[in-house]
């Protein structure tokens, strides 16, 4: 809503996050990922000999997690929320009429 000198207010309720918290999130994914990479290829080595098809699942976590982490902690930052309007429009004001001149300029 506009206030009393006419000026424009803004919701920000559609802004995006700040980009240092968007880095921090993103940061903070790819170091989950790799910590479950690096936890895959250990119990990929200790299960080796112990239940082989396991230590495969685990073994192909390791080789595709690091791709994965990357494409995610690249995909960017997110899009704004979709809102009805960021914009709220002053309220319309009807145009006063304009005094006809041509009566004033005929009498003269």
């Amino acid at each position: 809503m506009p206030k009393r000198g006419g000026t424009e207010v803004f919701r920000i309720t559609g802004a995006r996050q700040g980009l240092a918290d968007d880095v921090r999130g993103r940061q903070r994914r790819y170091v989950i990922s790799m910590t479950v990479r690096t936890l895959s290829v250990i119990a990929a080595a200790v299960l080796w000999n112990v239940e082989r098809h396991i230590a495969f699942v685990a073994l192909g976590l390791g080789i595709l997690l690091p791709y994965i982490a990357v494409v995610i902690a690249n995909a960017g930052r997110e899009t704004a929320p979709s809102l009805p309007s960021t914009f709220v429009p002053p309220p319309v004001r009807p145009a006063l009429d304009a005094p006809n001149l041509k009566k004033s300029s005929d009498q003269s």
